[in-house]
């Protein structure tokens, strides 16, 4: 493997323009995810970082949850999803925060924590960082411990880091 992590998964990153909205230029991680090598290397890269540290994986909906799933499984720990609202059967907590126009809840079970377990966020991109600050907030009041945001790709031009500001992020590729 000559060639980094880094500039295999950006060979294959996707840029979609005008998607969802004018103006936007999405960065689709589909084929990354459809190259099973370089994907099983992403999520090995992601739990030799990671193993010992954490207790559980926690992923945002939706792509969050495959990078979280198969690296919860990698570990061989817990995964906890945190959902749009009114999507989780059962009591949930539950976070609204602000988007750039308008809200937004995020949840999760209520019965997915006990208090003080070690757990690592994950997501596919971090871009203005409102869903992913607004997820460690929900775990903290949940009385999780985030112990660090793992993504895929970074937007480093949006201020999804500043909204993160004080805990650890590990990017793999970081769009300038």
């Amino acid at each position: 493997m000559s060639e980094s992590l880094a500039a295999r998964v950006t060979a294959r990153l996707r840029d979609i323009p005008d998607f969802p909205t004018p103006g936007i230029l999405f960065k689709d991680v589909t084929p990354v995810l459809a190259d099973g090598e370089v994907f099983g290397d992403i999520i090995r890269d992601m739990a030799d970082r990671r193993r010992g540290s954490i207790d559980v994986v926690v992923g945002i909906e939706a792509r969050g949850f495959i990078f979280g799933a198969a690296l919860a499984h990698e570990l061989g720990i817990g995964f906890v999803p945190v959902r749009k609202a009114g999507k989780l059967p059962g009591a949930v907590h539950g976070l609204t925060y602000d988007l750039e126009y308008g809200s937004a809840t995020i949840e999760i079970n209520q019965d997915s924590f006990v208090g003080g377990e070690r757990v690592l966020v994950v997501d596919d991109v971090l871009a203005t960082g409102g869903t992913a600050a607004a997820a460690c907030e929900l775990l903290d009041q949940a009385g999780a411990e985030v112990v660090a945001f793992e993504t895929l790709v970074e937007l480093a031009f949006l201020p999804g880091r500043e909204r993160l500001s004080g805990r650890e992020i590990h990017s793999t590729v970081v769009v300038t």
